[in-house]
């Protein structure tokens, strides 16, 4: 385990990690707890009841935050004529085509979402070594590959984040900021596990949402009760 400093054990020291709290318990202990200068991202980690190794089993999902992440979504678009002038308008911060696909080639990346029309995606395509592993990649499943690009750039704009479990059949997913009042992270958090439950795979079986941890960047890591935040 890496070494962990003062402040990080202090806060450790406060808390029983093996007590399940309410949300309102947790988000309240994580404010106290904060000590970082910046302000912090708020993450939830949460066990699902799935074989990751089965492709049947895979958990994906999006979910718009009532109030957003805390941070601009940069949003770029693939796109030509009509297509490119409807997503200028529904406010994508970069819309082109070849010159966007070579300005990515050479090495920018300055953006958090990548939105593509249909008809693009052979020569976008291209990209996949650079934006697959970092999650940029359009992609049809999560409807950021579409000719409805208006649509999909004002939910992102809005607050729509995707979501996927990893290796290890853990979901990880921001919620928002340690400067948002308790409230907001409070409604932030129910929309996403409503609809990671909405999200759970047909070929998963017993129980779905096994294990939940809330922390903060640099926080430590405190357990909320699951039952509790479907009930909210």
């Amino acid at each position: 385990m890496a070494n962990r400093g003062k402040k990080y054990t202090s806060a450790r020291e406060k808390i029983d990690t093996s007590e399940l709290l309410s949300v309102e318990q947790a988000l309240n202990r994580l404010k106290e707890l904060a000590y970082t200068k910046f302000d912090e991202s708020v993450d939830i980690d949460v066990n699902v009841g799935i074989d990751p190794t089965k492709g049947e089993q895979v958990v994906r999902g999006s979910v718009v935050l009532p109030h957003g992440r805390g941070k601009k979504a940069t949003v770029i678009v693939f796109a030509k004529g009509d297509y490119a002038e409807q997503a200028k308008a529904a406010g994508a911060d970069f819309v082109g085509a070849e010159d966007l696909i070579e300005k990515i080639e050479a090495g920018w990346l300055d953006f958090d979402y990548a939105v593509a029309t249909p008809d693009l995606m052979g020569m976008v395509g291209k990209l996949a070594r650079l934006l697959g592993p970092r999650g940029l990649l359009p992609n049809k499943k999560l409807g950021t590959v579409t000719f409805e690009v208006e649509g999909v750039i004002k939910n992102l704009k809005k607050g729509l984040q995707f979501f996927k479990n990893d290796k290890q059949g853990i979901v990880h997913f921001s919620f928002g900021k340690v400067s948002f009042d308790q409230e907001k992270l409070r409604e932030n958090l129910v929309a996403f596990i409503k609809s990671l439950s909405a999200a759970k795979p047909a070929a998963s079986k017993g129980k779905f949402l096994k294990k939940m941890t809330i922390s903060s960047t640099m926080g430590v890591g405190l357990p909320i009760n699951p039952e509790e935040v479907l009930r909210s």
